[in-house]
């Protein structure tokens, strides 16, 4: 199910993520769900390809994905582009790595009703790097 008020939310999430932290809030999460191991990992500032899925931690109902559009999507880590939790939680992968994170309010969207998202909510995203841009996935 797509929600374009998400999709569009999802390019814009900086503006909508508020809280300045320095500290990792409680409740945030990553599992690495299918390691990889590769020479050229991602980094602040690169522009990458995800594909995700995410859901509400209460509930597990599922707000959006990239793969139901089959089109994965696409912005420069760590510049504001997302929400924090993805600014911070999806450095380090290689291409091919899948993650899970669980993104407490303080690092997704705080205490603002956004499209299907609960003011107040807990995230959670299965993440998979599809690409770097100007890197080559290792051949092992």
């Amino acid at each position: 199910m797509h929600f374009p008020t998400v999709s569009l939310t999802l390019a814009l999430l900086a503006s909508l993520a508020t809280t300045a932290l320095t500290e990792t809030p409680a409740g945030f999460e990553i599992k690495v769900d299918t390691p990889v191991e590769c020479s050229r990992k991602t980094q602040k500032g690169d522009k990458v390809d995800m594909h995700y899925r995410g859901r509400l931690a209460d509930t597990g109902k599922e707000f959006d994905a990239s793969y139901n559009r089959g089109k994965p999507f696409s912005f420069t880590l760590g510049s504001g582009q997302v929400i924090k939790g993805w600014d911070n939680g999806l450095q380090d992968m290689c291409i091919g790595e899948k993650r899970t994170l669980t993104i407490p309010p303080e690092w997704g969207y705080g205490q603002r009703n956004v499209g299907p998202i609960p003011a107040g909510s807990t995230l959670i995203f299965d993440t998979e790097l599809i690409g770097i841009a100007g890197v080559k996935k290792d051949e092992l």
